[in-house]
This record gives C-alpha cells, structure tokens and sequence, in this order.
C-alpha cells in the first residue's frame, strides 16, 4: 500500500510540474530552439531579432496578425517555425521574446 501512495503521489507532482510547466512557456527557449535559426542571421528574409526597421511595418499589423503568421506560417516561414509540436502558447512566447528588444 505504502509503494502505490507513493507512487500516487510521485505521479500527482510529475502532473503538476507539467502543468506549471505549460501554464508558462519559456519564451526563450523556444526561441533558441525553433526561431533563432532564421531570426538570428535573416535566412529567408526573416527580421532579425532587435532590428527595429525590419520590426516596424509587421509591428504596425498588431500583435494579433504576428501571433497568427507565427502559428499559420506566413511567406517562406513554416506554421510555428516548423516545429508543428509547439502549443500556440509556446508560439506566442516565442514572439514576445523576439520583439522584446524593439518594444
């Protein structure tokens, strides 16, 4: 009885770490992982993350036409950079992490 409690108890806290986890998406990582590629060195006319002229026009479409052609894909950037596992939470944090410099 004693080994199932634990084992109860091991698994409620796995589940609620991926809870926390998924409740905030670690804008960064992502960004590191599935957008830096192109949003570091401009690969396929991607803006590069801090360049405020490249920023501007998307910035003035709002957040909600970026968030979308972050998850849609949009030009020659795939639906959520390619990584089509990511949550459209994950995608969205990855956004806010690449504007961070230019907002």
């Amino acid at each position: 009885m004693k080994k199932v409690t634990a084992a109860l108890l091991a698994g409620a806290a796995a589940l609620a770490f991926t809870a926390s986890a998924q409740a905030e998406p670690d804008g960064e990582a992502i960004y590191n992982q599935a957008c830096m590629a192109c949003h570091m060195t401009g690969a396929a006319g991607a803006p590069i993350r801090g360049d405020e002229a490249a920023w501007a026009p998307r910035l003035e479409k709002g957040m909600d036409t970026l968030y979308a052609n972050s998850i849609d894909g949009f030009q020659a950037m795939p639906p959520r950079g390619g990584h089509m596992n990511l949550s459209d939470e994950e995608v969205k944090a990855s956004v806010d992490y690449l504007l961070e410099p230019v907002l």
